[in-house]
C-alpha cells in the first residue's frame, strides 16, 4: 500500500497554514521544556480561547451546556481540558491524549557535591536514554524548589544567550582505549551521568576556614543564595530536570524538518492542543489530555494509571444533570481516543532494523499503529478492526494524509503508549502519531508535513468522529 509524500500535494494556502502551525509549535518546544512548563503554556493558551478551570466552574455553581469549555489540572503536570459537545457526556467522549514528559536526567534529592575543587549535581535519568548521547552537550536546568515557608521558586537556567550551561564530561579519546571496548550501554554508567556545576573557590573571608571547607561547593552555595534565595537543605523538595540547551531549529536545507529536545511526546501533545483549541462546535464533547510519566509507565498521581481523569469527569457528569457512576462509566465506554504517541521513522542508515512494508516514514501523513508491545504483542492495546475502518473514514472525509507503521520488526524490540490503559474502561482506542527520526535522543527529528497533517488528523477526528 504506497501512500503519497504529503509535499507534493499541498496548495499554496496549505503550505501557507503548514507554516503557520509549525512556528507555533516550535515556540512551545521552547516554552515548555518539562511537563510543568507544559502545563503552564497549556492553561495560557486554553484561557485565551475562553476556558476556565473546573474549580471556578464549580463555584459558581454552573449547570453544564453545550458549548462550555473547562480545563482541570494535576499537581501543576498533567492537564485535561473538554469542550462540552450537543449530546451528553454518557454518549461518550471524542478524547485526544498524548503525554508531555521526555526522557532527560534528574537531579537527586542530596545532589550538591565537591571532588577535587569541582562542584557537581547527582542524577538519576528518568526514561529510556541512551546515556553515551548526553555527555559534552550544553546543558539546561529547569524545574522548581518548594521550600518550607510554601514559596516556590521557579529556575530556567541555560536557555538565554548570556545564561551559562553546563554539562556531562567525557573521558577523552586519548585515553579512552578500555572505554571504547565496552558496549554501547556501558560506555558510560548512569553514576558517571553526574553535572559539571562550578569549579570558582569562594572568596577567602576571616570567618571562614578554607583549609577546612569545600570552597567550590560553598561558592556554589552562596550563588543559589544571591540568585534564587535556595538553600541547600532545599533540594530535598525540589524537582529539578537537566534538559538539552537550545531553542528548536529548521532543520535541511529546504527548512522542511524539525530538530529539537522532547519531541516524543510534545509533537502530539501540542498538535493535539492545536487541534482542541480551533474546534468551535461538536456533536460530542471533545477532550485533550496531556499526562506525565509515560516514560516512566505511567505511574504515580500524574500519570494515566492514576484516577485523575475519572475523577474530572465524574465532576463534569454532577455539573450535567447528578451525581452518577453508572453515567461516568458510561461516558467512558462510550469514547473514542487517539492514544498519541511517536512512531520510529524509517531511517535509511539503519534499515536492517526496520520491516520496510509496516514502517512509518517522513512526510506520508499522521500514522495510526493498530498495536504497539513487543514480541508477541505484549503490553499491547491492538485495536479492532471495526474502529480501524471508521477511523479511515474520518481521516478521509478529512483529506488527511495518513499512514499505518508499526515499531520496528517482531523480534527488534517494541514499546508503548497510554492506550491499554484507557482501553480498560471499554473504549475505542488506537495508537496514532507522528514520525520521529533519532527517538529519545537529546534532539529528534520530525518532518514539518508530519507535524501539520497531525494538527488535521486530530481536528478531523474530534468533528467528524
Amino acid at each position: 500500500m504506497i501512500r503519497k509524500n504529503a509535499w507534493k500535494s499541498y496548495t499554496d494556502s496549505q503550505k501557507q497554514e503548514l507554516n503557520t502551525i509549525n512556528e507555533k509549535y516550535k515556540a512551545c518546544l521552547n516554552a515548555g521544556k518539562t511537563e510543568r512548563e507544559c502545563v503552564k503554556l497549556a492553561v495560557k493558551m486554553l484561557e485565551e480561547k475562553g476556558y476556565q478551570s473546573l474549580e471556578t466552574y464549580k463555584t459558581a455553581n454552573n449547570k453544564l451546556k453545550t458549548g462550555d469549555k473547562i480545563y482541570a489540572v494535576c499537581m501543576g503536570k498533567s492537564i485535561a481540558a473538554f469542550q462540552i459537545g450537543k449530546k451528553p457526556l454518557e454518549n461518550g467522549m471524542n478524547i485526544l491524549g498524548a503525554h508531555i514528559d521526555s526522557p532527560r536526567i534528574d537531579v537527586k534529592q542530596n545532589p550538591l557535591y565537591e571532588n577535587e575543587e569541582l562542584a557537581y549535581l547527582d542524577t538519576h535519568y528518568y526514561g529510556g536514554i541512551k546515556k553515551y548521547q548526553w555527555v559534552t552537550l550544553p546543558l539546561a536546568l529547569h524545574g522548581v524548589v518548594a521550600k518550607k515557608d510554601g514559596t516556590v521558586v521557579e529556575i530556567s537556567l541555560g536557555e538565554k544567550e548570556d545564561d551559562p550551561v553546563f554539562v556531562v564530561t567525557d573521558l577523552l579519546i586519548h585515553l579512552a582505549g578500555k572505554q571504547m571496548e565496552k558496549k554501547a550501554n556501558a560506555v558510560v554508567e548512569g553514576e558517571k551521568l553526574d553535572l559539571l556545576f562550578g569549579s570558582c573557590p569562594v572568596e577567602e573571608t576571616p570567618d571562614l576556614d578554607t583549609e577546612e571547607k569545600e570552597t567550590v561547593k560553598e561558592n556554589v552555595l552562596q550563588l543559589l543564595k544571591e540568585y534564587y534565595d535556595v538553600e541547600e537543605e532545599d533540594f530535598v523538595s525540589a524537582e529539578l530536570e537537566i534538559v538539552p540547551a537550545g531553542k528548536a531549529r529548521d532543520c535541511g536545507i529546504d527548512r522542511s524538518m524539525i530538530l529539537s529536545y522532547g519531541q516524543d511526546d510534545r509533537v502530539c501533545a501540542f498538535t493535539s492542543l492545536f487541534a482542541m483549541l480551533d474546534v468551535e462546535e461538536t456533536e460530542r464533547t471533545a477532550c485533550c489530555i496531556l499526562v506525565d510519566k509515560e516514560e516512566i509507565g505511567s505511574v504515580g498521581a500524574t500519570g494515566m494509571h492514576s484516577r485523575f481523569f475519572e475523577n474530572v469527569i465524574a465532576e463534569l457528569v454532577a455539573l450535567e444533570s447528578s451525581e452518577s457512576d453508572l453515567k461516568v462509566r458510561r461516558a467512558l465506554q462510550n469514547s473514542c481516543m487517539l492514544s498519541s504517541d511517536v512512531s520510529a521513522a524509517y531511517d535509511p542508515m539503519y534499515a536492517e532494523a526496520f520491516e520496510k512494508r509496516s514502517s512509518a516514514f517522513f512526510a506520508k501523513g499522521l500514522v495510526f499503529n493498530k498495536f504497539t508491545g513487543a514480541r508477541g504483542k505484549s503490553g499491547s492495546n491492538d485495536a479492532n478492526a471495526e474502529y480501524l475502518a471508521k477511523i479511515r473514514q474520518v481521516m478521509d472525509a478529512g483529506e488527511v494524509a495518513y499512514q499505518f507503521a508499526e515499531l520496528g520488526k517482531v523480534d527488534e524490540g517494541g514499546g508503548g503508549t497510554i492506550a491499554y490503559i484507557m482501553a480498560n474502561y471499554g473504549m475505542q482506542v488506537i495508537d496514532s502519531g507522528v514520525a520521529v527520526l533519532s527517538m529519545h535522543a537529546p534532539w529528534e527529528v520530525t518532518s514539518k508535513a508530519d507535524v501539520y497533517e497531525a494538527y488535521r488528523g486530530y481536528k478531523s477526528f474530534l468533528i467528524k468522529m
